[in-house]
């Protein structure tokens, strides 16, 4: 199923950027204008580039996953195909679930295009996907294991969730600083300026995460769902179980992994478990039930992996979001 999926992705792709050079290009008919775009294809980025450009009016900023769609499930649409080919900075994360990106690059219109690779930028940085005990076994499509390698410059076997670090998210700032100071020569200063501003708050997160977890009574964490927090865990030294791997697909566990998890939260005596965003708490309640105190609450925490316009409009913002995550951590913690 993967491997049909990515078929008819790359076939889709293909007649999009067939039309593009056959006559058929949209953007003919379109108003166009002498603004910079930035397209995003993800909300993260798309607010750190929103912070970087600030009040210039001559940069068009996109978001092309706006649409509350899953990263992982997201593909793009023929116009967005065609925005992407006209664009003066395209950011994308650069990982597995990115399979499309490539293609959509090779047949570009605009020769000039600065991209920033998330994954690539971070370079040293990334973190190899692990399993931990008790999690559910994650088994990799290994044609899409290949594909991902030859496609994506080696970084399949890293894990994806690079955004959610605050100290990545710094270096990755840097990145589209330096991009839209290349594109905009003029505005450099500004751009440079609201870097230095936005880093500085960036920071002051870094550091509440910090005290957090110094602060905890404990130092562990548990998910009864599946876990695309490796960057955070690492980044303060929390250590964590799960029921299943940050881009497993697997809703349901084992009679063992259900078991495993309840007796590590009697063992470490939690209080809370934690679920992702938006996921049903049926697996939670599960486990909760299967404990010796049936007392732990449930509580969300927020892998900004979809976003939709109405939350945009609301006024959403990276930090608001990781700061939310921030406080649900804290009693985790305790």
């Amino acid at each position: 199923m993967k491997k049909l999926k990515r078929i008819v992705s790359k076939i889709f792709i293909f007649v999009m950027c067939l039309m593009l050079f056959t006559g058929c290009d949209k953007s003919t008919n379109q108003s166009k204008t002498d603004k910079i775009t930035v397209v995003c294809t993800m909300f993260s980025q798309y607010d750190w580039a929103k912070q970087i450009i600030g009040d210039n009016e001559n940069v068009e900023l996109i978001l092309l996953g706006d649409t509350g769609v899953d990263m992982h499930s997201f593909q793009p649409t023929a116009d967005d195909i065609i925005t992407i080919s006209e664009c003066d900075v395209f950011i994308y994360v650069g990982g597995v679930s990115d399979s499309w990106v490539n293609d959509a690059l090779e047949q570009a219109k605009n020769e000039d295009m600065i991209v920033v690779n998330m994954m690539g930028v971070l370079g040293d940085n990334l973190k190899q996907e692990e399993h931990v005990e008790g999690m559910e076994e994650h088994e990799h499509d290994e044609d899409e294991h290949d594909d991902a390698h030859s496609e994506h410059d080696n970084l399949a076997e890293y894990d994806e969730h690079v955004w959610l670090s605050v100290k990545n998210a710094t270096i990755i700032c840097d990145a589209i600083a330096d991009a839209m100071c290349k594109v905009d020569l003029d505005n450099s200063s500004e751009y440079k300026s609201n870097l230095e501003e936005y880093k500085i708050k960036l920071n002051e997160l870094d550091v509440a995460y910090q005290t957090a977890v110094d602060e905890g009574a404990n130092k562990t964490i548990l998910f009864a769902d599946r876990f695309p927090y490796i960057y955070l865990m690492k980044d303060y030294s929390i250590e964590y179980y799960a029921a299943f791997a940050g881009c497993s697909a697997d809703t349901e566990a084992s009679f063992e992994t259900v078991a495993f998890l309840a007796g590590k939260i009697d063992e470490l005596n939690l209080s809370v478990v934690l679920i992702e965003k938006g996921s049903s708490q049926d697996l939670a309640k599960t486990i909760i039930n299967s404990t010796t105190s049936k007392a732990q609450a449930i509580m969300e925490m927020n892998s900004i992996q979809a976003v939709t316009k109405e939350q945009l409009e609301a006024g959403e913002t990276y930090i608001s979001i990781m700061q939310s995550n921030l406080e649900v951590l804290k009693q985790a913690l305790n």
